[in-house]
């Protein structure tokens, strides 16, 4: 039976590939200062090989400022100085410019996931830093949306477009199952056995028989891991896109919730055979 934890750098190298981190784009925190109180955090952003940061902070005299750092990233990491600003618009101004202010140093940073990583600022020693995810829980009903769940291996790409909106009762390693409306597609955060942390889903015919799992870690609207159809002994890469957020919204640039449509056979199956497959692929795991 198939037993292994998600390890997606492991299938890369598997697959001969080499991978490198590109961040997500979003507000990033140091880990261990968050605590619900205003403090300091970072907005980054990065383009091809262009890692844009900004942060905002507190001078010694506990004025708040704010640095921008510009530097190239090579092999998942970074060092740049932290630029100070001054003298540009305020509230209600005419036009200015601001004009550098020095540096209180360089940063150094590098990552270790898309939304995780480490950063080191002048005089102070390296701490963890990820992706600030503040409107989607753990829980059922951030998986609400509409979502796509592209498989990629050996030269195919296998596209499956869901709906999930039907919120059902968890299953022994779970918190709750978010299912399509016609029962054929679920997902599920795992929150206790080997795949804890990530979010398993499975994909079953009319007869509730399993065609395909997927593991996944996610965050916000993007997320990645790996998939297998049931008659297969090998793992796909899997990257995952949130399409419409929990109300309907559209999450990319131009689509509608109403402009796609499900991917998935329109002949239903029972809600209790979709949480027996989910349950049954989160307890033996996804792996030949």
């Amino acid at each position: 039976m198939w037993k292994k934890k998600l390890m997606t750098a492991a299938l890369l190298c598997s697959a001969g590939m080499s991978y490198a981190f590109m961040p997500q784009a979003g507000t990033w925190v140091v880990t261990s200062e968050v605590d619900g109180k205003p403090g300091r955090g970072l907005a980054m952003d990065v383009q091809n090989d262009t890692l844009l940061m900004q942060m905002y902070a507190y001078e010694a005299n506990s004025q708040p400022t704010f640095y921008l750092a510009v530097g190239k990233v090579v092999n998942n990491a970074a060092t740049a100085p932290l630029v100070r600003y001054t003298g540009g618009r305020f509230f209600g101004s005419n036009a200015r410019s601001g004009v550098e202010a020095g540096s209180a140093g360089n940063m150094t940073i590098r990552f270790t996931s898309g939304t995780t990583g480490f950063v080191q600022f002048p005089n102070e020693t390296e701490k963890a830093i990820s992706r600030f995810q503040f409107g989607y829980p753990a829980q059922a009903s951030s998986l609400r949306g509409l979502w796509v769940f592209n498989s990629i291996g050996s030269g195919v790409v296998s596209t499956d477009v869901v709906d999930l909106t039907q919120a059902q009762a968890a299953t022994a390693n779970g918190n709750g199952l978010m299912a399509s409306a016609n029962n054929l597609f679920g997902c599920e955060h795992q929150i206790r056995g080997t795949l804890a942390g990530n979010v398993v889903c499975v994909w079953i015919n009319s007869s509730g028989a399993l065609q395909r799992g997927y593991v996944l870690q996610y965050s916000v609207n993007e997320g990645e891991g790996y998939s297998s159809a049931a008659n297969s002994s090998s793992q796909q890469l899997l990257v995952v896109r949130r399409l419409t957020d929990p109300r309907g919204v559209g999450t990319g640039l131009t689509i509608k919730s109403e402009e796609s449509g499900e991917g998935t056979e329109s002949q239903a199956a029972s809600p209790a055979a979709l949480g027996q497959a989910l349950e049954l692929l989160a307890t033996q795991g996804l792996a030949p």
